[in-house]
Formats: C-alpha cells, structure tokens, sequence
C-alpha cells in the first residue's frame, strides 16, 4: 500500500547552479499514525556514466578531476578517480554517455550496453543515475579528451586489476566508479 503523503511546504531555497528546497510534509505511516518531516532536497537533475574497458588488452578508461565537495569534506587535494558521467541536460542516457565518454576520454564507442539505473544519494538529493559500459580500442580514440569549457580532466588508462586494487587501498572511492568495476568483475568481461 503506498504511504500517504502531504505537502505543507516546498520552499526554494537556492535556484543558483542546481536547486535547493526545503519541503515540509506530512507522511501517514502504515499504522496510522501521522509523523511530519522536514528536508532539504538537493535537485541537480540526473546523469549517466560510462565504463570503458577493453576485453584485449584488459584495460578500463577513467578520469580523474577536482571535485569540489569532496574536498570540502577531507579530501586534501579535491581530485577524484571515476568512470566519465554527465548530467543529461536535454539527452537521453545512452546519448548523454556516449558525450560524456567523447568530451572527457576522448574515445567514440561503438555498441553500448545499458546496466541499469541507481539512485546515488536519496536521502537529499533526486539525482538518478543511468550506468552503462562499452567495450573501447585504440581506433576508437577522437581526440585526447580532458573535458570541456571549464573542465580539466586527466585520462586515465590502466589495468583493469590495478582498478580494483586501487579500490580496495581506498584511492578510488567514487561509488558509481566502483559500482561499474564490480560489474565488469561479477560478468566475468576482465577474465
């Protein structure tokens, strides 16, 4: 049965780069019983990510880049290791991944496979994430990548075994990146 849920209020609280709401509401439990909530709900729109990886030579593509929040909470130098990822805008997931993999990589894939589509953050922040992953070789490099306009994005290829390993010592720690390499492990792509 579907809980019930009233809005007493849905405040805009930043409308700068993304939005910031503060909403209020009531939500009737199973029981009954009425419990009022108020949240701040972080709506920066959704995105897709891509894994690039070759089966031949046993490699994974991944970029590394300052982000911000990270730092904000310990990260000393800001910089993050993850699979390349947008915000759809106007796309749709698989066009929105393939972008992203062309302005950040530098690769132009060919067939691309759709995984599924997670939640990152629900707590405070809508974003849904569509996760995706293509097998890439050297013929399919455009151009050397690192972003566009205000980015500047390190490409990263190595081993696919070197990935997990730097998983597992903690300095990739980027959640849709790790989510894609258990993928490509659990389908046995890397074997």
């Amino acid at each position: 049965m579907p809980l019930k849920i009233d809005v007493i209020k849905d405040k805009i609280l930043s409308d700068n780069y993304f939005i910031l709401r503060n909403v209020t509401y009531d939500l009737t439990r199973n029981d009954g019983e009425v419990v009022r909530h108020k949240r701040e709900v972080y709506d920066r729109g959704n995105g897709a990510t891509i894994m690039l990886y070759n089966r031949d030579k046993k490699t994974v593509v991944l970029t590394r880049q300052f982000r911000v929040a990270t730092w904000v909470n310990g990260n000393e130098d800001g910089m993050l290791i993850e699979a390349c990822a947008g915000l759809l805008d106007a796309d749709e997931p698989e066009a929105c991944a393939r972008k992203e993999a062309i302005e950040e990589t530098g690769f132009q894939v060919g067939a691309v496979e759709k995984l599924f589509e997670l939640y990152m953050s629900p707590g405070g922040v809508t974003e849904l994430i569509h996760f995706f992953m293509a097998e890439y070789d050297d013929s399919h490099r455009t151009w050397a990548g690192g972003g566009v306009e205000d980015e500047d994005i390190d490409v990263l290829e190595m081993p696919f075994a070197e990935a997990l390993e730097k998983v597992a010592s903690g300095e990739i720690r980027d959640g849709k990146t790790v989510i894609l390499l258990q993928q490509l492990q659990l389908r046995g792509v890397m074997a």
